[in-house]
């Protein structure tokens, strides 16, 4: 008997992800929280060719490489489509000729197959992806969500229902790295470039911290951001000595150390054993380590996806698609892309 019918089982769903809401092409395939395949085909290094994402060239993308991506997570699960029990597709956040690209294919494969179509909020997907990580993880349990378009500290109390401690009043985090980028000539994607830069430099340079005895869970990177800008724009008009990587190192200290704070803030508060985490920012080498520090220190369980499930993938997809399929909750062959998507 194969590994894969003995897996199946009505909590065990075996479940397609595709992802398609920026520059990354990806399908996996799940049974219940086993990951059986995860496939990217990223159209990044052609989009660093223009400075970011051109959504146009993203579509195209995606259009040329979809069923390549599908069929390459189904062989490598060892999975027949005939065997799927549904297929989970991103419909937002996101480019919108891009979701457009996963959604339809998506609908199309599950209303040829006869199963459900369940459409997953992206970010929702993000905070799943530490399902994946470990297998016996249950809430309750802080999840700390940074992303290029989200930055919030959430309090998990079911598979199904999270409650948003405090977010972003302006900037994500992901956002704010990308801008910082751009001042210190770095290329796209910006996120890895600043964390390279910074392992060169030192922590010297002031900034502002963030919200100043404003207390809760709240963020606001804007005027952080905007420290970086002026301070770099001062130097360069004065003709004045500066160093980019203290710049880098100085605001990845003042971005994330807060987010590690208050991470352990809200678990303490809300009485919890276990702390998680999800979006593209979680990959950071630097943050990583914070929040293993931290957490060993004051003794809470740490669940981190691999940093390939932090950024944009479908395995994270098919694992919120799993939690939908084992409440019931299915979407329309109706379903419309949306750009925007309130956090929850």
């Amino acid at each position: 008997m194969s590994d894969i019918v003995l897996c199946k089982t009505p909590k065990n769903p075996i479940i397609l992800g595709i992802e398609s809401s920026c520059d990354e092409t990806a399908a996996a395939v799940i049974c219940g929280r086993k990951l059986l395949s995860d496939e990217i085909i990223s159209s990044a290094p052609t989009q660093a060719l223009y400075g970011g994402v051109v959504p146009e060239i993203a579509s195209r993308a995606h259009t040329d490489v979809i069923d390549e991506a599908v069929s390459r997570a189904l062989k490598s699960a060892g999975v027949k489509k005939e065997q799927l029990d549904a297929v989970a597709v991103t419909y937002g956040a996101g480019l919108l000729g891009a979701l457009l690209v996963g959604l339809s294919f998506g609908k199309a494969l599950a209303y040829g197959l006869g199963i459900p179509l369940i459409g997953v909020n992206h970010i929702r997907g993000h905070l799943a992806a530490a399902y994946l990580e470990d297998e016996t993880l249950e809430p309750p349990f802080i999840t700390l969500l940074a992303s290029g378009g989200h930055t919030a500290i959430l309090y998990a109390k079911s598979e199904m229902e999270q409650q948003v401690l405090g977010s972003t009043l302006d900037d994500a985090a992901g956002e704010a790295f990308d801008k910082v980028a751009r001042v210190l000539s770095l290329p796209y994607p910006g996120g890895p470039n600043i964390e390279a830069l910074a392992r060169e430099g030192k922590p010297t340079v002031p900034l502002p911290v963030m919200l100043k005895g404003a207390g809760g869970y709240n963020f606001s990177y804007s005027g952080l951001k905007t420290a970086v800008i002026n301070y770099v724009h001062h130097k360069e008009q004065k003709k004045e000595p500066w160093s980019p990587a203290d710049v880098a190192s100085s605001f990845q200290h003042a971005a994330l150390d807060i987010l590690v704070k208050k991470v352990a803030e809200a678990a303490h508060e809300k009485k919890v054993g276990t702390v998680t985490a999800g979006g593209g920012v979680i990959a950071n080498g630097y943050l990583r380590e914070e929040l293993t520090k931290m957490c060993a220190s004051e003794g809470f369980k740490l669940v981190l996806p691999e940093k390939k499930h932090c950024t944009d993938n479908a395995a994270m997809i098919a694992s919120e698609g799993a939690i939908r399929y084992r409440a019931g909750i299915f979407s329309p062959l109706t379903l419309n892309a949306e750009a925007y998507i309130p956090l929850m």
